[in-house]
């Protein structure tokens, strides 16, 4: 029995869609994955296990596999791997692009950037270990490396997270007469970039200078001859506040653009942010809170990616609707 043209069509057109959908939840899957890897990096500096391989890069010591290592080596050389099928999952994740969505779909520019921000993790990554900026150095040039490696994690993962949602059939971003909303929200972008930084700077002060008490912890912030990682610690809140402050309202400006779910959910974020904020000063930075806290900046970093998404979303025009005199020339 030969199929007709048309079902042939409809069966190609199902196919297509099967597979589309299948990429995107594999683009979902590979953010969350990403989202993992960046929480056990933390985990890797809070523990002091950042030279658990020592200044050798890729190699462990040395070795491609490290023998009888130590509970540091363990951990750094899990994040390596965790890192190195991270770089697995987005040069697959390319290749599917390139194979399911036509030249010039935005799929294939989100995979693209995604490789790229990927390539630019790992050398940085690389660059702690092989000049020695791990474990108990508090150079200043270690300060400026957390702080580009947050960032270019924070590029990552918008990428990785416009990639899942173009693949889910959001529309495409565009600036055209997006003037005051494109205006808002790359300050709110470029806030939560300055925010981001100043939390890994304020994590590394806490690993590297840790206080037994909050009245401690106080007065090292506030010593004449204090660190200037202590110093910092000061800054973050008050950026953390501002920059809270100015989503909310940023998400309330934009809300007849189709950003109000992502406006609620961002709002409830920021709320439960700050509050994990408190409770990590209070309880003078744990490891866990530290990755809970982390865990709550990425999942805000990402909701205002889709709420920029929706916001500079390209619109098809809509024709208008027929008037009487176009009826009557129909009739």
């Amino acid at each position: 029995m030969i199929a007709r043209p048309e079902e042939s069509v409809m069966g190609l057109r199902k196919a297509i869609s099967m597979t589309m959908t299948r990429y995107a939840r594999y683009a979902w899957l590979v953010l969350a994955y990403n989202i993992l890897v960046v929480l056990w990096g933390a985990y890797v500096r809070a523990t002091g296990s950042g030279a658990g391989c020592g200044s050798h890069w890729p190699l462990c010591n040395g070795v491609v596999v490290p023998r009888s290592p130590a509970v540091e080596t363990l951990i750094e050389f899990s994040h390596r791997l965790s890192s190195g099928l991270a770089l697995v999952a987005v040069v697959a994740l390319v290749i599917g692009a390139f194979r399911a969505y036509p030249k010039g779909h935005a799929v294939r520019l989100g995979a693209s950037l995604s490789m790229i921000f990927m390539i630019t993790e790992a050398l940085i990554g690389a660059g702690l270990v092989l000049f020695g900026l791990v474990a108990h150095n508090a150079s200043l040039a270690r300060a400026w490396a957390v702080a580009t490696h947050l960032v270019n994690t924070f590029l990552l993962l918008a990428a990785l997270t416009l990639t899942a949602h173009w693949a889910s059939g959001g529309a495409r971003l565009s600036l055209r007469r997006r003037g005051l909303a494109a205006i808002i929200l790359a300050i709110g972008l470029l806030g939560m970039l300055v925010l981001g930084a100043s939390g890994a700077l304020t994590a590394l002060g806490d690993t590297l200078f840790p206080a037994s008490s909050l009245a401690e912890g106080i007065r090292q912030d506030f010593s004449p001859g204090a660190h200037f990682l202590i110093r910092l610690r000061l800054l973050h809140p008050a950026i953390a506040v501002t920059v809270s402050a100015y989503l909310v309202v940023a998400g309330w400006l934009l809300r007849d653009r189709g950003v109000r779910r992502w406006s609620r959910l961002l709002n409830g974020l920021v709320v439960v942010q700050l509050v994990a904020g408190v409770v990590n000063v209070l309880l003078l930075a744990p490891v866990w809170m530290q990755l809970l806290h982390l865990l709550l900046a990425d999942l805000v970093w990402v909701t205002v990616i889709l709420l920029a998404a929706e916001a500079l979303a390209q619109r098809e025009a809509v024709a208008p609707a027929p008037g009487p005199s176009a009826a009557l020339v129909g009739a």
